[in-house]
């Protein structure tokens, strides 16, 4: 018996249809990569590895965190949108993501190349200096950047990363020059900050917060609209001498897209239960940063927003990468 060209699609297209929630039933059945696209110590590591570990156990299956940095996330987040639709690639993604589309010609697209699963975290920056550099407020910090304007330095994780961001915007809004030193991650451009080599860093809250409680760095102020009950007595930015500051970075998970809809229900109901655990509440607790929840379509609709916010800061501090 012969079949003609469209009942074989038919076909085939039914057959998938009945596979794609077989497939979630027995997903996953083998071990998950975690891709996040910055070095080890940043912190898109330090969220990623903390949703990793409490993600395996819900999973059942080893979520194994694959750092590939480079070009301020644009290496690691290539490879993810050409890994197979599967369910066992995901990505990190961050502010980061919103940004690169402003500054690099990107072989994918940050919206049709992946299919979101969920929004993990927000967390602010914080303005931190070397203790050796004399200043102990924001306010002393502007004197001296205006008694040597182009002579201080700030460290960053790369061009257009969450540091990088929050150091133009804060030289927009206080009207001062400061150089910018870009590193290949956060976690290098820290060490370096740490070791004195470049005095000043706009960095994470919660890639920052153990080298301030250990007084390798001092905390001038935070980026949040109000004060962080981590640091209580750090004043924000807009507060201490900067009115109308404010940066804050987020994290989510996506994966290729064309991963089926059952895959993407089962991870976003894994993720959800991880953000209400008590294991993550503290731990973000500790490191500074709030899990904060969305449906995938919201978090979808919230990544292009991102976009169109942090086009206009790229195109007004005339960020080139």
């Amino acid at each position: 018996m012969r079949y003609s060209p469209m009942r074989l699609v038919a076909a085939a297209f039914l057959l998938l249809a009945f596979m794609a929630p077989l497939a979630a039933e027995d997903y996953p059945d083998h071990p998950i990569r975690l891709i996040i696209p910055f070095p080890p110590g940043g912190s898109n590591d330090v969220v990623g590895r903390l949703v990793a570990k409490q993600l395996s156990i819900r999973l059942g299956q080893q979520v194994i965190v694959d750092n590939r940095g480079g070009a301020g996330g644009v290496i690691g987040t290539e490879a993810a949108a050409q890994a197979a639709p599967d369910g066992y690639t995901l990505l990190v993604v961050s502010l980061a993501h919103a940004v690169n589309p402003s500054l690099y010609k990107l072989n994918y697209d940050p919206i049709k190349s992946f299919a979101p699963i969920s929004i993990m975290a927000t967390g602010p920056n914080v303005l931190v200096v070397n203790p050796e550099l004399p200043v102990h407020s924001v306010k002393e910090l502007l004197a001296l950047a205006k008694e040597k304007p182009g002579a201080l330095d700030y460290a960053s994780a790369g061009v257009g990363s969450f540091q990088h961001l929050g150091g133009e915007l804060f030289k927009l809004v206080a009207g001062v020059d400061l150089q910018h030193v870009p590193y290949k991650g956060g976690g290098p451009a820290m060490q370096d900050v740490i070791a004195g080599h470049v005095k000043i860093m706009f960095s994470s809250l919660v890639q920052t917060t153990p080298f301030i409680k250990s007084g390798q760095l001092r905390a001038l102020g935070i980026g949040s609209r109000d004060r962080n009950p981590i640091l209580p007595d750090v004043p924000t930015i807009a507060e201490a001498g900067v009115p109308g500051y404010q940066a804050d970075n987020w994290w989510g998970i996506v994966a290729p897209a064309g991963l089926p809809q059952p895959i993407v229900d089962k991870l976003y109901a894994a993720v959800q239960e991880v953000l209400k655990s008590p294991e993550l509440t503290e731990a973000f607790g500790r490191e500074g940063a709030a899990a904060v929840t969305m449906t995938t379509p919201e978090f979808a609709a919230y990544i292009q927003s991102e976009m169109a916010k942090w086009a206009r800061v790229v195109k007004e501090g005339n960020i080139k990468p």
